[in-house]
């Protein structure tokens, strides 16, 4: 039976506050400071100084600007800092996020569409039609979609497909296509309630990527078929390379099996053993494409892979929840950063498993480790290069303690050579399949 609040209670809260000493000065501090200001505690400053003893020279920070393509960003730039290495390329250089962007646009109208068709029969209330009409598609992704789009598409270099109004700030064509998608989706459930033939439903899907691959072309460009790579490295030397394809792009200059890098996900909930693997229905962009795989671990094993692959000179991809005890201005990511519990005298603590349970916690980021200090062979923090440009931060980067990492990091992606033989095992098993909303099926 549900109780409604009563004056007598109102009144006992009211002489409870009334009684603490300090109340008046921290309202009028919160009221005037903001929480977060008024919690902030500079001693995270003090322990997270930029300085690492594994710190790589990644160059020139990206920036994403008004677009949630950080999963993209932090991808290309994991390659991009390996060819700035191998053909000493200036730190500016960038790989195309727009080229890539328009493919994974134009896959995930498909991916929508059959998933629309496969869940025809189901009533509108049903839950999983529902989360298909909620986002038909978004700027996110993880790990395994941008490898479904470079494995079929290629990459190009950002001279050759540089950026738009539209990709730098995709509101206005991400509301466009997902207005578009919901009225084909209204579209392809009737034929299948009028029991239309396959053949007539492709034929009406076809009709449809024509019509998304013209608003795309016309938003981001069409994509480059054929370019030249022409460039000076960082000793002003000229380079031409000519006549080269994405695909042929790829291979020469990034040159990477990208069925070695795989998923590694640190999920301590109930529902998911560790080394075991996992996916998720619904979730993907290239339909028969590389399929979304995570293999779940714990924080020991998670951190030590990491680290392996930065002692070889290599960044790291990972997912994180880059709100949570986040300073954005300073570049600071720790668990101490916001006193907030001493602030209202209230605990606000909940276990990692809790968090993604009860959704106060999920994957909203994705950037990429450069870097760690090791003290006594444990990591005390982390370097971060972020995709928001060089005005946040540290030039851009970020300094993220060990404990955050703890608690706010889902996912890193790590070439099979530096995990261990027991997890290379594991990470060949057939996955589980997790429902659509699954915390672990957050998009970054």
């Amino acid at each position: 039976m549900s109780t409604e609040i009563t004056p007598d209670q109102i009144r006992r809260y009211e002489s409870e506050l009334s009684e603490r000493k300090d109340a008046s000065v921290l309202e009028r501090a919160v009221k005037k400071n903001g929480i977060l200001a008024t919690a902030q505690d500079d001693i995270a400053n003090v322990n997270m100084t930029p300085i690492f003893s594994i710190d790589l020279d990644t160059g020139h920070v990206a920036n994403q600007k008004q677009s949630g393509r950080c999963w993209m960003f932090a991808a290309l730039n994991t390659m991009r800092h390996a060819m700035k290495d191998t053909f000493n390329l200036p730190g500016d250089f960038e790989l195309s996020q727009n080229y890539t962007y328009f493919w994974d646009k134009f896959e995930k109208a498909n991916y929508f569409y059959e998933n629309v068709i496969n869940t025809a029969d189901k009533p509108l209330d049903d839950r999983k039609v529902a989360f298909l009409m909620e986002t038909p598609q978004q700027d996110g992704g993880q790990w395994d979609m941008i490898c479904a789009i470079i494995e079929k598409y290629g990459v190009v270099p950002q001279s050759a497909m540089p950026e738009t109004f539209n990709s730098s700030a995709s509101g206005q064509i991400n509301s466009l296509l997902n207005l578009k998608l919901r009225k084909d989706a209204v579209e392809f459930r009737e034929l299948v309630a009028n029991k239309a033939s396959r053949a007539e439903i492709d034929e009406m899907k076809d009709r449809k990527l024509q019509e998304v691959y013209r608003i795309l072309s016309y938003s981001f460009g069409e994509p480059v078929t054929k370019f030249d790579f022409e460039y000076r490295d960082s000793n002003k030397e000229y380079h031409i390379d000519r006549d080269l394809t994405p695909k042929t792009f790829y291979d020469k200059y990034v040159n990477w099996d990208l069925s070695q890098y795989v998923s590694i996900i640190n999920a301590p909930t109930d529902d998911k053993e560790y080394n075991k693997t996992y996916t998720v229905e619904m979730l993907g962009n290239v339909v028969g494409g590389r399929e979304v795989k995570h293999l779940n671990v714990s924080m020991e094993d998670f951190k030590q892979m990491a680290i392996a692959q930065l002692q070889a000179g290599q960044s790291v991809w990972f997912g994180c929840d880059v709100g949570q005890s986040s300073d954005r201005k300073n570049g600071i990511m720790d668990t101490k950063v916001y006193a907030k519990d001493e602030l209202f005298d209230v605990d606000f603590s909940m276990s990692k498993a809790e968090r993604l349970d009860y959704g106060e916690s999920l994957m909203t980021h994705a950037m990429v480790l450069t870097g760690v200090d090791l003290v006594d062979g444990k990591p005390t923090k982390w370097k971060v290069e972020n995709s928001w440009g060089d005005k946040v931060g540290d030039k851009g980067y970020f300094v993220m303690s060990d404990a955050w990492m703890d608690e706010y990091c889902y996912q890193v992606v790590v070439n099979k050579n530096f995990m261990p033989e027991n997890l290379q095992k594991a990470q060949a098993q057939e996955p589980k399949m997790l429902q659509p909303w699954d915390p672990m099926g957050a998009l970054a």
